[in-house]
């Protein structure tokens, strides 16, 4: 059942025409309507007050503030290589100026790597390609006003960005081969640039996917198709300029999305373009192969969900690994952070394998996979690594972490909101909403044949005492 059917089953008494129940009713069943429909567009995603920025704790600008101790970071098996502050990416220390999204960028033809760091009112730009001296290059400004939910991701040296609840921000479009001939930028008057053009066939977008394969952009939670996937197609006669290539709303509002083409095992579908949508109360598994004809594959809930918020699927695409936000933060009773774990080998019955709890009491956001890891951005407790060894049994356990934010590990809002794992470097960057940029490196375990060396030494040093 979707959403939208649902509001037929909310008022089952049947009346006459004039009947004084009826008469009562009516004006109190439209604003019932017109209620659930403003929750299911405008403000259907996550809980948007204790996560606006008055609502946040203020940001740790260079050491003053209440996102931590200023540099006393708890870690395990994660080396930080170099952080910057707010103020350094250019915020200007403003106490209404705080972080969300980040994502990375890899110039193919010199190997530079470079952060894009999301801000309320902002885009910044820093290189990391020493990442132990990164260097801020200047600032995108926002189409519109100063808001929490900021996202970009990039095609072929161009990046696509939106922005939710911010008046008419569209997606603004950027190229990033400007940042080559760029040099270091003062924080506190820093270098503006300008963008390629703005799309403004959506007015705002909580989130964007791009399937990198093929050339089309899906944002999530616009104000077109009830909220669902609106796709762009990034190949157009116009160059880096998106255009429209469909709609799809059948299941109501999609939070997040991961597409690929399908390489899994399903053989049914294999190279078709196969969207996973986190779609706020289910996995939903659509077809979105032809655009102007895109097919929902299923539709799956699981108990105890409260914001199915965001995924990503296991390298061979058998299994998708989901973060539930509110969960932590609506349970009656302390719960450990919830990983659920989809077997989606049928993508026409995908089945919850089960949950992998956390070693901490914190709310889960964003999360990627990387071969056998999963990097997660867990709020108040940071970057959190998971290794998964057989994810059929649910044989997963906690690598390491980099805790970015170390004033608490309360269940609120605070601290890391998503983390980019795919540099070919190995490194790592971490998007805190207080504290700023991480660039991490984990540290690896020590072999097989060094652990033996180790032991063979340590034998011969006591032989010799």
């Amino acid at each position: 059942m979707t959403r939208q059917s649902q509001l037929g089953n909310l008022f089952p008494i049947q009346l006459t025409q004039d009947s004084f129940a009826l008469r009562l009713l009516l004006p109190i069943a439209f604003f019932a309507v017109v209620g659930l429909l403003l929750v299911n567009t405008a403000g259907a995603h996550d809980e948007n007050d204790p996560k606006n920025i008055g609502s946040s704790a203020p940001a740790n600008n260079n050491g003053g503030g209440g996102g931590g101790s200023g540099g006393n970071w708890q870690r395990n098996k994660v080396q930080l290589l170099s952080h910057m502050w707010l103020d350094e990416i250019g915020n200007l220390g403003a106490s209404n100026v705080i972080g969300n999204d980040i994502w990375g960028w890899t110039d193919q033809s010199s190997g530079r790597e470079f952060a894009l760091f999301g801000l309320t009112n902002g885009t910044s730009f820093i290189e990391v390609t020493d990442p132990t001296s990164p260097v801020y290059l200047g600032t995108l400004q926002t189409q519109t006003g100063n808001r929490s939910w900021r996202d970009m991701k990039i095609y072929k040296d161009q990046a696509y960005i939106v922005s939710d609840n911010n008046g008419a921000h569209g997606v603004q479009v950027f190229d990033m081969k400007q940042l080559l001939t760029a040099s270091q930028s003062d924080p506190n008057n820093p270098t503006y640039y300008n963008t390629v053009g703005v799309y403004s066939g959506i007015t705002r977008g909580h989130n964007i996917f791009i399937n990198e394969d093929t050339g089309y952009a899906y944002v999530a939670g616009s104000n077109q198709a009830s909220g669902g996937l609106h796709v762009l197609n990034l190949n157009g006669a116009n160059g880096a300029m998106p255009t429209f290539a469909g709609n799809f709303s059948a299941d109501g509002y999609t939070h997040d999305t991961q597409v690929v083409t399908y390489t899994g095992p399903d053989s049914n579908f294999t190279g078709r373009e196969i969207a996973f949508n986190s779609n706020e109360d289910t996995l939903t598994i659509v077809d979105v192969t032809d655009k102007s004809n895109m097919v929902q594959l299923a539709r799956q809930g699981y108990a105890g969900a409260q914001y199915a918020h965001q995924g990503w699927l296991s390298d061979d695409q058998r299994y998708f690994f989901m973060n539930d936000e509110l969960d932590e933060r609506r349970s009656s009773d302390p719960i450990q952070t919830a990983t659920r774990v989809w077997d989606v080998s049928d993508l026409a019955n995908p089945f919850l394998v089960g949950i992998y709890e956390g070693t901490e009491q914190t709310i889960d956001h964003n999360l990627y996979v990387k071969g056998d890891l999963i990097f997660q951005a867990n709020y108040t407790s940071g970057l959190r690594i998971l290794k998964v060894n057989d994810a059929a049994t649910m044989d997963i356990e906690e690598y390491g972490f980099f805790d970015t934010y170390d004033a608490d590990n309360n269940v609120t809002f605070n601290g890391a909101w998503s983390v980019y794992p795919y540099f070919e470097s190995g490194n790592i960057l971490v998007s805190d909403r207080q504290n700023g940029l991480f660039v991490l490196k984990m540290v690896p375990e020590p072999s097989s044949m060094l652990v033996l060396s180790m032991i063979g030494l340590g034998i011969a040093l006591r032989r010799r005492r």
